[in-house]
């Protein structure tokens, strides 16, 4: 293990650090950031002559609503928010993780078996990717960490995947020669998530928090996806990327979101497959009227969006490549209405009172007056809604959508060009 930066001597390498990761007029802010970790990390744990400095970004997905957990195909990018650690070795097999506001999480390396009372805790998804790491032969030891994030949990940007590859990275780096690339430390942590935590999730999250820039992903072979790199500036074609917090959680919806799969899955066993990318389309709109039947029409209506949004993923890509924004741009609407209509993943079933989602919306379409665009954002039914605002109206849309859903609700964000990194 290599813990080489010393706190007390090195700060001018993390500086240059944080401004190559950032660039230099947001790295002052940020470099704040890191001397609360590095603080937070003596304090918890007392002195440390070395340390180690990492940090993993959140990530927006860009295209391709749902489409990850069938084998299909997205569009997403690493973003300027991130959830970053000060680690110092601690000598006594535990590791020992205290995230800014919430309560420490203390594992075991000497019992990393799957705990049911752990479910949908970050002890969880610790516990998981230590068990993967182990079981390839890592030498394992236990460290201490602090950490901080700017990705706001419960918006749809990936809070738990950031978390999940900053914990990879650590292990990876410290531990394990670096022998894990970014597709492998998303899969750890899509494992960790899946079987640990008690989250059926799909890849995208980590994949997007991983990669780095933006990416297109196409999940076909899930143990091998496909991944191309696709260098787009949304600035230079006079929108700005935003996203919008509708003010819902996402805390107590799980059931919503594992609905989602669950109902997928029952299209599918009429076909003997477990994902709708082994279902030919023809076959399934030739089976309609016996899978009303056997799954019911929503889950019919799902299926019919994910075939959609993979062929809108292509067009969207497509139309970047070739430089024409419009076609883009209406493709982003095409994909939020079939979420809407189709996926259903606007408001959760039997909310009348509370639609926050759906409110947002309604509200960004009605301030962008056809232009630009806007669609719910990953899991949908709370959380976020993503816009692309035309940067001339950008100043007003943002200050309307705080005063009506208040203020912090509108965040513009940038493609951050790497993802789980050490600094130093």
């Amino acid at each position: 293990m290599e813990y080489t930066f010393s706190p007390a001597t090195d700060f001018a390498r993390l500086e240059a650090a944080v401004e190559g990761l950032c660039g230099p007029q947001a790295a002052p802010r940020q470099l704040d950031r890191y001397r609360s970790v590095l603080r937070g990390l003596e304090e918890t744990f007392g002195p440390c002559e070395r340390a180690a400095v990492f940090s993993a970004p959140g990530r927006s997905e860009i295209g391709g609503n749902h489409t990850d957990h069938q084998h299909g195909r997205v569009l997403a990018g690493s973003i300027d928010l991130d959830v970053i650690a000060a680690v110092a070795p601690s000598g006594d097999g535990f590791i020992r993780i205290q995230s800014e506001g919430f309560p420490m999480d203390v594992v075991d390396l000497g019992d990393l078996e799957v705990r049911p009372q752990e479910y949908n805790t970050s002890a969880a998804i610790i516990r998981g990717i230590a068990a993967w790491f182990k079981r390839q032969g890592c030498p394992l030891e236990g460290f201490n960490a602090c950490t901080t994030s700017s990705v706001f949990k419960g918006s749809g940007l990936s809070s738990s995947a950031a978390f999940e590859i900053l914990v990879g990275s650590i292990i990876n780096s410290l531990f394990f020669d670096g022998k894990c690339d970014s597709v492998r430390l998303a899969q750890i942590g899509q494992y960790a998530e899946n079987v640990y935590f008690g989250k059926p999730s799909g890849l995208l999250d980590q994949m997007g928090c991983s990669v780095g820039g933006m990416v297109t992903i196409d999940f076909q072979d899930n143990a091998n996806p496909v991944v191309e790199r696709l260098d787009f500036d949304f600035a230079a074609s006079g929108h700005a990327l935003c996203i919008i917090d509708s003010g819902a959680d996402h805390a107590d919806l799980t059931d919503e979101y594992a609905a989602v799969p669950r109902e997928l899955k029952e299209v599918c066993a009429h076909f003997g497959k477990n994902v709708l990318r082994e279902v030919p389309e023809a076959d399934f709109t030739a089976a309609l009227p016996v899978l009303r039947q056997k799954a019911g029409d929503r889950a019919v209506l799902r299926a019919i969006h994910i075939y959609d949004e993979n062929r809108r993923v292509e067009g969207q890509v497509d139309a970047l490549r070739r430089g024409d924004f419009d076609a883009f741009l209406a493709l982003i609407r095409e994909s939020g209405l079939s979420s809407w209509r189709y996926l259903q993943n606007v408001v959760p079933a039997g909310y009348t009172h509370h639609q926050e989602v759906a409110l947002a919306l309604s509200v960004c379409e009605r301030l962008l007056g056809g232009r630009g665009a806007c669609r719910v954002h990953g899991g949908g039914f709370a959380g976020t809604i993503q816009a692309f605002v035309p940067l001339d109206m950008l100043d007003g849309f943002r200050a309307e959508m705080d005063r009506v859903l208040g203020d912090g609700a509108c965040h513009v964000l940038t493609i951050r060009p790497v993802g789980g990194v050490r600094l130093v």
